[in-house]
């Protein structure tokens, strides 16, 4: 069974493998143990399901297929785990309902 994970690790989006410390990724980079394209939107900082073109960076061109690899020069590789902690807009209501004291 797997450790625990920590928000500092780069993770493939689809197996959750530790691709570990690259210096750089690049479009044709995969996942060693799953083969999954690394250089993507399912793998970056920005990605953000439900905003404009899925992505948070507005300069960004849209990518259609969300798990190929691509050219965006925007790219950051996210840390821990996709789909882990909340979204932008759960963190806006929190924000919103602790300066109005709800809970």
């Amino acid at each position: 069974m797997r450790e625990a994970v920590t928000a500092g690790e780069r993770l493939c989006h689809r197996c959750g493998n530790d691709i570990g410390r690259l210096e750089r990724i690049g479009r044709r980079d995969a996942c060693l143990q799953c083969g999954a394209d690394l250089h993507c939107c399912r793998n970056c900082r920005f990605y953000a399901p439900g905003s404009h073109n899925d992505c948070l960076e507005t300069q960004a061109e849209r990518q259609v297929d969300k798990v190929a690899g691509n050219f965006c020069e925007y790219f950051a590789f996210r840390l821990g785990p996709a789909g882990v902690g909340s979204s932008p807009g759960a963190d806006a209501r929190a924000k919103l309902d602790a300066l109005f004291g709800k809970k």
